[in-house]
């Protein structure tokens, strides 16, 4: 290689460039440059330099350092050999944590690679504006009785990690927050159980080419100041298409709360691009035509989509489990905001003490500024099983992202349980099918409650608005006050009239005004 004039010195180390690379050596010592200021401990950290950090990153070749898992501790180990109890046995030492001994209220505590979560991620404490990288030990863990301890390679890195705080009791630092995998986290509130997940990023989801993938690369964890009751945590998204910072400021409580910018540079133009994407699990339900062999009534960690627009309707999608794949969009300008929620909080209704899916949090996105143009996607995915996330649901901006340049959202999640955002009206606790009188018909049950509704005697002239679109007719429905629950019920036969999808969708109203949300479905042949 012949050395040119471009070649330059930097921190005694000179770049010996072919003269084809002279137009890349301003951008390596960008990078260099980044990447020396967010890992050097006498360096001050910011969002800008982490952003200018993805910026730079985008305008290089997609690279994935190969996994330095050992293969006893991989997927795929030895015959037979499971892996899964294997892994499990790794156990962070509590006493290890960090910010353990400094009396503030929130510790933070590393997973292991190994299984499903091969790649490692870095991990540095921000104090002060100052950084500095939390490194890996096999001190920091407990194998017990697994004898392969002097096997782990010395800078094997950590997984991901997990937030503790006394939130649930003032005695004890319970969980309320982890990043484990690809992009994805999830948090509780002080009563719930974890349910759902959230990611940074969604990208070609459930297109034919196959979806990728985002990874948070890196973590930077803000040291709290002694009576801070929140902590904020920046991270490095990287992915083929789209490079990221983040910044989550995240606060526990009966409701958990936390608010995220994302700062994204596309590498390449993404065909679908997810912003805020939910990821649940709906295995069968009350609306569920078929459905195992099994003592639980119900299972799901989500059984509904609520959009709010910006004109100020409510939409309600109750979740399907079907036998091929189903997607719905629904096309919105400046949403108010969008979730998937576990409405049914009835414990009798699943049974399973355990998993406790009565108390599996609702995650609400309210987007900070105006999101433009596009939609909201709900993905159901078939599922056999309750294992598997089978329910995606995110935005999607009309405009395709194009390289290079900036995309800046922010938005708020709240995982919370009982839910103050459904509208006073009335809004669907329950949705009921079942197969009609005649052939190519079906029933649906409808029960609305809200306080609206509640006051509202039984000869109040509650109407029902239903349509059920090109594909199909209306055979027949009636409206009546429920003395059980005090709301309203409505039911309806519906025949579809050519072998298509059949788009439904349904509310109450009295005189002129709508009393409830807009249910919606979508019945497949």
């Amino acid at each position: 290689m012949r050395e040119t004039g471009c070649a330059p010195f930097w921190g005694g180390a000179r770049l010996r460039l072919a003269r084809s690379d002279c137009a890349g050596a301003l951008l390596l010592i960008l990078i260099f440059l980044f990447n020396t200021v967010l890992a050097d401990t006498n360096a001050e950290f910011s969002f800008d330099a982490l952003e200018a950090r993805a910026k730079a990153l985008a305008e290089r070749t997609y690279q994935r350092a190969e996994s330095p898992v050992p293969d006893f501790l991989r997927s795929k180990g030895e015959p037979g050999a499971d892996i899964y109890d294997t892994y499990r046995k790794i156990r962070f030492r509590k006493d290890q944590s960090i910010w353990n001994d400094s009396g503030l209220l929130f510790k933070v505590q590393m997973f292991h690679l190994g299984h499903y979560f091969p790649y490692p991620v870095e991990l540095h404490v921000v104090d002060e504006g100052r950084v500095e990288k939390v490194p890996f030990s096999t001190d920091l863990f407990d194998y017990g009785e697994l004898d392969f301890k002097d096997k782990i390679p010395a800078d094997l890195g950590f997984a991901g990690f997990r937030v503790h705080t006394p939130f649930k009791n003032p005695d004890y630092y319970d969980e309320v927050v982890v990043f484990l995998g690809a992009s994805y986290f999830r948090a509780v509130g002080s009563n719930q159980f974890y349910g759902l997940s959230a990611r940074g990023l969604a990208i070609d989801t459930a297109l034919p080419a196959g979806e990728e993938f985002p990874d948070f690369k890196a973590f930077w964890l803000v040291k709290p100041k002694p009576d801070d009751r929140s902590i904020t945590i920046y991270a490095l998204l990287d992915s083929p298409g789209i490079t990221g910072a983040y910044r989550f400021f995240i606060t526990p409580g009966i409701e958990t709360v936390m608010d995220i910018e994302a700062r994204l540079y596309p590498r390449h133009t993404v065909s679908k691009l997810g912003i805020a994407p939910l990821t649940s699990m709906y295995f069968y339900g009350e609306n569920s035509m078929t459905r195992p062999v099994d003592f639980r009534p119900e299972v799901h960690d989500s059984d509904g989509l609520s959009i709010h627009t910006a004109s100020g309707e409510w939409i309600w999608r109750p979740i399907q489990n079907k036998r091929n794949l189903l997607i719905n969009v629904f096309s919105l300008t400046n949403p108010r905001g969008f979730g998937l929620l576990q409405r049914d909080r009835n414990f009798d209704h699943y049974q399973d003490l355990e998993a406790r899916y009565d108390r599996r949090p609702n995650v609400w996105v309210t987007p900070k500024g105006d999101w433009g143009e596009g939609h909201v996607e709900l993905i159901q995915i078939p599922t056999q099983d309750e294992y598997n996330d089978n329910v995606v649901a995110f935005w999607v901006p009309k405009s395709a992202p194009k390289p290079g340049r900036l995309i800046n959202r922010s938005y708020r999640l709240r995982w919370y349980l009982q839910d103050p955002l459904i509208p006073g009206g009335g809004s669907v606790i329950a949705t009921r099918t079942s197969e009609g009188r005649a052939p190519n018909t079906r029933k649906f049950v409808l029960d609305f409650a809200g306080e609206k509704l509640e006051g509202l005697a039984a000869d109040a002239g509650v109407e029902a608005v239903i349509d059920v679109g090109e594909n199909g007719h209306l055979l027949e429905h009636q409206v009546m006050k429920n003395d059980v629950t005090q709301g309203w019920r409505l039911v309806f036969q519906v025949r579809m009239d050519k072998d298509r999808p059949l788009e439904l969708r349904a509310s109450l109203k009295q005189d002129h005004n709508f009393l409830t949300e807009t249910w919606t479905y979508t019945i497949v042949p």
